[in-house]
């Protein structure tokens, strides 16, 4: 799984991080609209001058212009990083290799010289938004130009955007000299894909983990500096997994603009299987709707798969309220986070152990050492893949685990920590090769060490 890596700035003359990153927005900004130069710098003495665009392209290049000098507008100054990685860092990148592309985009792995990797986004010439752009008006160039405006948009957002959920954004790279596909590129933190078969197969613990930085993500984006923000293409693909945290990593498709109305007719969110009426406000906005259409995606996509499988019983019925709630869209973000760091709360406290049966007397305890590590009898999930390691959150809770378990006949509580500040237990079904460990305890069933079988 790729990681993150800290990128350190290379010393010497540079541009600050505002001029860096202010530097292709402007460039494209100042570009004529109806000449196809589309970045593609000064035409040489004696070259025949470029031929007018199509009229519909020319209009949709003044639109994106429009809408990326009002986000520039709204972003301000502030947000950029203290500094920064520019084209002369992407000139001595190394090993690059593609990661994957979308419509709109081509997504790369580089080594830097300095050391550590970033992950490239640049524009994908040969994109389904290029290729039909192409063939509405035959204007290459220019159609690159426009697909650029996406990724300069992304950049403007990624500089104000600051939030552990946010990708970070490291530098950026204008080469007005290039091929076209490459002149904008963004240097981004470096993340592995959102596998969420995989991530079935994680405990609980970690999937908890998952939904509740998608629930403060969501929280941010409905309180941001540039206004309640929805994520339009909101999909799993959009996010990478860094450091076992969850980001998103594609926001050209975000929008601060609400949907306009002049009645609540007017205010109608629809998805697939579901259709939510809202409110249309006294300002001519509907009420809500980037934030209802952000949680209702996280429900659909991310709660009902990774928050009931194999929680904790006890945990189980505030788990449906959440999602009731948010199925229903009854809970904004605002109540959702509540709702989610009420469980955090029970879980790492221990309270929903309450009015469980002390079981721990069934076992005694051998201070000073510890089981040795191999393989043993698995159960599911498991932070092991050797064996049956699990988070517990006292000897107590592990005891009655192993009560339940035929083949568990002893465990320890490792040093080991998850997340939450909760130890991993070990479960053995051999009481063999025990090694002295002062820093360890070892439990074992009673029926177990007097020689019987349970």
């Amino acid at each position: 799984m790729a990681a993150a890596v800290a990128v350190r700035a290379r010393r010497g003359a540079r541009l600050s991080a505002a001029a860096l990153l202010a530097l292709p927005a402007l460039a494209l900004l100042a570009l004529p609209a109806g000449r196809t130069g589309g970045g593609d710098g000064e035409r040489q003495p004696g070259s025949p001058p470029p031929l007018p665009l199509p009229p519909g392209l020319r209009e949709e290049l003044r639109q994106r212009r429009r809408d990326l000098r009002r986000l520039a507008a709204a972003a301000g100054g502030g947000g950029e990083p203290a500094g920064g990685l520019g084209c002369g860092d992407l000139s001595l990148a190394t090993g690059v290799s593609v990661l994957g592309w979308g419509f709109t985009k081509v997504v790369a792995r580089a080594a830097l010289a300095g050391g550590g990797s970033v992950a490239l986004k640049s524009v994908h010439g040969a994109g389904r938004e290029v290729r039909q752009c192409v063939q509405r008006y035959r204007a290459p160039a220019g159609c690159r130009r426009l697909a650029a405006y996406k990724l300069l948009k992304e950049v403007t957002l990624l500089r104000r955007l600051q939030h552990p959920g946010i990708v970070q954004l490291h530098g950026q790279c204008y080469d007005n000299s290039g091929d076209p596909e490459i002149r904008v590129t963004a240097m981004l933190e470096l993340g592995s894909p959102l596998e969420m078969i995989q991530l079935l197969q994680t405990p609980w613990e970690e999937r908890f983990k998952i939904c509740l930085s998608l629930v403060k993500l969501l929280f941010y984006l409905a309180h941001s500096p540039l206004g309640s923000i929805v994520l339009l293409d909101f999909q799993p693909r959009q996010f990478v997994m860094v450091d076992g945290n969850l980001k998103v990593t594609d926001m050209d498709d975000a929008s601060t603009e609400e949907l306009s109305c002049k009645e609540d007719n007017d205010c109608t969110l629809d998805f697939p299987t579901k259709s939510f009426p809202l409110k249309c406000s006294v300002v001519g906005k509907c009420e809500g709707i980037n934030e209802k259409k952000n949680l209702f995606n996280a429900y659909r996509y991310f709660f009902t798969y990774l928050l009931p499988h194999s929680a904790p019983p006890a945990l189980r019925p505030f788990l449906t309220d959440i999602l009731n709630a948010t199925g229903d869209l009854h809970y904004g973000i605002n109540e959702t986070l509540k709702a989610f760091e009420t469980v955090l709360h029970l879980y790492k406290s221990g309270l929903y152990l309450q009015k469980r049966p002390l079981l721990l007397k069934d076992y005694i305890s051998l201070k000073g050492f510890r089981t040795a590590e191999g393989e043993d009898y698995k159960c599911w999930p498991s932070y092991s893949h050797l064996g049956c390691l699990l988070s517990v959150h006292s000897a107590e809770e592990a005891a009655a685990f192993c009560n339940s378990q035929s083949q568990c006949q002893s465990f320890i509580i490792t040093q080991q920590r998850t997340w939450t500040g909760r130890p991993l237990a070990s479960f053995q079904s051999s009481l063999t090769d025990l090694i002295p460990d002062a820093n360890s305890v070892v439990y074992i069933k009673r029926v177990a060490s007097s020689g019987e079988r349970p």
